[in-house]
């Protein structure tokens, strides 16, 4: 059921509001990919995000975001899955995922390996380009990724050891499907700082994050767990509820500015704030009531 309702919304997120000044679509290592740059006034070398869309979503399904990271300072860099559906691959919607997601328990690493690859050849390709190379700065790299793209990223930062990705300085997992790894009991293998967003109203995946043996306490510090008021799993994406994407954009924010920038920290990482239904954090700034 849930994947059916993901195939339907993530149709409807192709239909979204067009992009504005500073996206732009390229070619890059054989993926279509979506760029988000900073106004001109930025200069680089700038720190570098990648976002991993959901199952049969698209590299511009969270443009509210990824247009904020960019507002930000951030270069975004997108690309398009195999199983993506909304920037009209709409071919592919009735394509079974490559593993069942109610038999967590059959996943391995070498699935969705492929979307590991994605990113993995979209980097080198960047670093290998004169456009790019001299205008990232390598050492400021972010993953961020929705639904499946959350199992992406966090098989990347470590929680798939053979996907392991150097260098990573955060992994933001907006509703992540976890549950590959939370069923093993084990995610010693994500090092890097890690936040974790669910919703009040997403009943699949966020209680697989915040039980007392679920992703956000098989990880390791310094992480953190942002329970969004109202928000079910698409909110995330440009079909979700807009009264939502407040606070996503400044949690997110204030994470990957610290994490990744390597800003101060801002407030909101210890604090909650309009739009947050509950807060949980271990980290260098403290821990939060109840968490370990």
């Amino acid at each position: 059921m849930i994947a059916r309702l993901l195939l339907i919304a993530m149709l409807l997120t192709g239909l979204a509001a067009p992009g504005h000044a500073g996206e732009r679509s390229a070619d890059i290592a054989g993926l279509a990919v979506s760029i988000w740059s900073p106004d001109a006034a930025l200069r680089g070398p700038l720190p570098l995000l990648v976002f991993s869309h959901g199952f049969h979503g698209c590299a511009t399904q969270s443009r509210f975001l990824m247009q904020a990271f960019a507002a930000a300072g951030y270069l975004v860099v997108a690309p398009n899955h195999r199983d993506a559906t909304c920037d009209g691959h709409f071919a592919r919607l009735f394509s079974a995922p490559e593993g069942p997601f109610r038999r967590p328990d059959l996943w391995t690493d070498a699935t969705y390996r492929d979307r590991a690859d994605d990113i993995i050849d979209l980097l080198s390709a960047l670093r290998s380009d004169s456009s790019y190379a001299a205008s990232v700065d390598w050492t400021r790299i972010g993953l961020v990724g929705h639904s499946l793209g959350g199992y992406t990223v966090l098989g990347l930062g470590g929680a798939w050891p053979a996907w392991r990705l150097p260098g990573i300085r955060a992994v933001l997992a907006l509703s992540p499907y976890a549950l590959p790894f939370v069923i093993r009991h084990d995610l010693s293998g994500l090092s890097a700082p890690v936040m974790y967003q669910g919703g009040s109203l997403d009943y699949g995946l966020t209680p697989t994050i915040e039980k007392p043996a679920g992703a956000f306490a098989l990880s390791a510090r310094p992480k953190y767990f942002v329970d969004i008021a109202g928000a079910g799993h698409l909110a995330w994406a440009c079909v979700g509820r807009a009264d939502t994407r407040p606070a996503i954009t400044a949690y997110s924010l204030a994470f990957l500015d610290r994490y990744v920038k390597g800003a101060a920290p801002a407030s909101l990482l210890t604090q909650i704030g309009p739009g947050v239904a509950r807060l949980a954090f271990n980290s260098e700034l403290g821990v939060s009531a109840g968490s370990r």
